[in-house]
């Protein structure tokens, strides 16, 4: 066996955390990838993994190789990407992922059109709203919303976003528009989970006192609830964008508002991108950077007439 596929085998194992888990990964069997790990530690003369009944784990010399092994590797995978031209046509599969509703509400159209103009290129697409580990998750292109990764990803600012708090006019209509963030405590709130987690009902100067009346398990659900005049919602305003400007849901206390917060596409790799990574990050930019959602300082609600 090869050193190239030894590193690869032992790359696949530090990262799974699993002989099995490994060899399932790379079509091989756990007898291969266990036999070519044992070989790579008699080969350099250390132990590498340490193993027990649960799995496997890196001593510390394992964990220090293992990154340099995925260093390694990404580097060949360059080399050979550009031998082929996918840094000169864009081409390939691509990875993405993002949250549900940034994805939903913006960026899908803009993943259609540009598969459009590049058919040569596939998409994989995954949603969460926790930033991922580029490199161990294999993603090419990340939508994060807030403070910008390190230096070793390289993030394209497409605008900002803002918290804001939204209810219904119906539900307004029944119980009264909140006028200052005291008012707060008299109304019942629709809070929304994971997606709006992060956000704090807080506004300047108001009270933590509130009635919540329905806890959801997707910030859809949340918005769906206030669209049907349960109560009050906390959000992110692109998620309601659509909603207020057709008059079914109305800002609330937009001059007690948090600060805006900024929203990048990240990706790895900087200038050694290849060409599919690097004209979807350029399309989806200049794209993203025309919606109204994410110009930061518009305001949600609909202008006088």
């Amino acid at each position: 066996m090869s050193r190239h596929q030894q590193i690869a085998i032992f790359e696949a194992v530090a990262r799974e955390g699993s002989f099995a888990a490994a060899a399932r990964h790379l079509g091989l069997s756990k007898i291969t990838v266990v036999r070519s790990t044992a070989a790579l530690e008699r080969r350099l003369g250390v132990i590498l993994l340490q193993r027990d009944t649960r799995g496997v784990a890196t001593t510390d010399i394992g964990a220090i190789y293992a990154a340099e092994c995925a260093r390694l590797l990404r580097e060949i995978e360059h080399a050979e990407a550009s031998a082929s031209g996918l840094h000169t046509e864009p081409r390939g599969r691509l990875k993405l992922t993002m949250p549900r509703l940034f994805g939903d509400q913006l960026l899908m159209p803009v993943l259609l059109d540009y598969l459009d103009a590049c058919p040569g290129v596939e998409m994989s697409i995954g949603y969460q709203n926790n930033f991922p580990n580029l490199y161990e998750e294999g993603v090419d292109v990340a939508v994060m919303i807030g403070a910008p990764p390190d230096s070793s990803m390289v993030a394209r600012k497409v605008g900002s976003v803002r918290p804001v708090l939204c209810a219904s006019p119906g539900y307004l209509k029944r119980q009264g528009e909140p006028q200052t963030p005291q008012d707060m405590i008299a109304h019942s709130t629709v809070v929304g989970s994971p997606e709006a987690g992060a956000l704090e009902w807080r506004y300047s100067h108001a009270p933590t006192a509130k009635s919540q009346v329905l806890k959801c398990t997707t910030q859809q659900e949340a918005i769906e609830a206030a669209l049907a005049n349960v109560g009050i919602t906390r959000c992110l305003n692109y998620q309601v964008h659509h909603y207020v400007r057709a008059g079914q849901l109305r800002e609330l206390l937009p001059a007690f508002a948090p600060p805006a917060i900024p929203a990048y596409l990240v990706y790895r790799e900087g200038r050694k991108a290849t060409a599919r990574v690097r004209s979807f990050v350029d399309y989806a930019v200049g794209r993203l950077r025309e919606h109204p959602a994410l110009e930061g300082n518009e305001s949600l609600s609909p202008r006088p007439q």
